[in-house]
């Protein structure tokens, strides 16, 4: 977020620590309380809640500006009721004298000395905003929580933003399992109290695991590339020798790895998930593969007295680290329930879309839609060049239409700035768009736009693009 000047009483949007910006309002601190030493921050009171939180000048925005943007991507009822809060404020302050609210708060009637909360984050990496009627977490060296006033016990009203999971059910047949808000607050998770294992330390898999652990899970790694898993063995997590080893000492078990042959490999090959499946053992396979493979893989999990469950996820290594990944699960429903608390680690919502290889089906879906997307955005900054446009004015223009949205922003910012460094490799996006448009092939449904994009993304591999990101499919243009 870019530095804004702001005064007291200004409304802004505040990002604290790895969530999403939530709407607030720059107060004064009390007295006895110091500001943070070397940050340039202020005080903020979040609506919808009773928390206040010192949040830096650079993850401040003021709240009119970025208002619609904001409730593009955050859709949670609790953010609704917060933004709600913000409006029912700006009605009640409209038509008055600006300095009215402090004379009325000075000469009017009393209220009542509530605790005040006040959340701090260290690191970036805040783990809970949390009702003061509840307990800290305990040994968790990244939540602080301060009551300045202990004269009165907080009002029953007051609820904590992060609930346990709700199951929604929707008219379509699936099943949404989400925290009480989409903006995934989640540090009052109660992790499941089974082992949990995974193999997998790519760009997705290292942040599930972060978040799995630091939300309190016990998880065991393994990964083809061994060094990947000493970071996460300082973190607290077990290490695993083989896949066999991994799935044997744990009672569920993840997998993420790049394309259909890996995740065969991994349950079928030698030392391989096969030879550690056990009756009752949980096999989730989170990769993004075809339908035929995930029905494969759950086969032979299911014949060893395995339980299986697909669980691809939408997002990107950014999403992944911030617990803020789509998870698609399909197959045994009662996994998918097992896994509530590590999906709502991961996660800012999960959906159970029935029998095994609906969750490959929609996902290939999504990221044939995400990959053609992104070609045609750099097909357009090539031609806006070609045409002697500003490419800067282009996504100007973009940005404030309705296809203006994060992803854009931050794809064409990257290009611009040459920066291709990978949130999601192009070879796994072309991956996705090839076993889309064979899953149209078998349907007998065309699929002129992904095999169109395909073709694109083929020249940038031909280009050495493979391992960058897949907004480099804009070098495919320019070669």
């Amino acid at each position: 977020m870019a530095t804004v000047h702001l005064r007291i009483g200004d409304l802004v949007w505040g990002k604290l620590g790895r969530y999403p910006p939530w709407p607030g309002k720059v107060v004064s601190p009390p007295k006895d309380l110091k500001k943070p030493r070397g940050k340039k921050c202020h005080f903020v009171k979040f609506f919808g809640t009773e928390d206040h939180a010192w949040i830096k000048v650079e993850q401040l925005k003021p709240y009119h500006p970025h208002k619609d943007e904001m409730i593009k991507i955050n859709k949670g009822k609790r953010f609704q009721q917060a933004v709600d809060a913000v409006e029912d404020f700006l009605k009640k302050a409209k038509g008055k004298d600006q300095n009215s609210d402090s004379k009325g708060e000075s000469k009017g009637k009393k209220t009542p000395n509530k605790p005040l909360k006040i959340l701090e984050e260290e690191d970036e990496d805040l783990s809970a905003l949390k009702d003061p009627s509840e307990k800290p977490v305990k040994d968790d060296p990244h939540f602080h929580h301060f009551l300045l006033s202990q004269s009165e016990k907080p009002a029953s009203s007051m609820e904590p933003i992060s609930k346990r999971l709700k199951i929604i059910e929707e008219d379509t047949g699936s099943t949404s399992i989400q925290a009480a808000d989409s903006t995934a607050i989640n540090g009052s998770i109660t992790p499941t109290d089974k082992r949990i294992g995974f193999l997998g330390l790519g760009l997705m898999g290292s942040g599930i695991v972060s978040n799995l652990l630091k939300m309190g899970h016990v998880v065991t790694v393994w990964n083809r590339t061994a060094e990947k898993c000493d970071l996460f063995i300082q973190e607290g997590a077990r290490l695993g020798r083989t896949p066999a080893e991994v799935v044997s000492m744990c009672d569920i078990t993840f997998s993420c790895v790049s394309d259909p042959k890996a995740a065969r490999d991994l349950v079928m090959g030698p030392s391989g998930v096969l030879q550690g499946i056990r009756p009752g053992k949980c096999y989730i396979e989170m990769s993004t593969v075809d339908p035929e493979t995930i029905t494969e893989l759950s086969q032979v999990i299911t014949s060893r007295g395995g339980r299986f469950l697909e669980a691809p996820v939408a997002g990107s290594q950014q999403l992944s680290n911030d617990g803020m990944l789509v998870i698609l699960a399909a197959g045994d429903r009662t996994v998918y329930e097992d896994c509530s608390s590590c999906f709502q680690a991961m996660g800012k919502t999960s959906f159970f879309l029935g029998e095994a290889g609906n969750a490959a089906r929609m996902m290939l879906i999504l990221n044939m839609v995400q990959g053609s997307f992104m070609a045609t955005i750099a097909e357009g900054l090539t031609l806006a060049q070609a045409t002697g446009q500003s490419q800067q004015t282009f996504l100007d223009i973009l940005c404030q239409g309705q296809m203006a949205s994060t992803f854009v922003d931050q794809k064409c910012q990257n290009i611009l700035q040459g920066n291709f460094k990978p949130d999601y490799y192009l070879k796994h996006i072309q991956k996705d768009l090839r076993l889309a448009i064979s899953m149209g092939d078998m349907a007998n449904h065309p699929t002129p736009m992904a095999a169109a994009a395909n073709e694109v993304y083929k020249r940038a591999k031909a280009l050495d693009q493979s391992d960058n990101d897949i907004s480099a499919v804009y070098r495919a243009y320019i070669h």
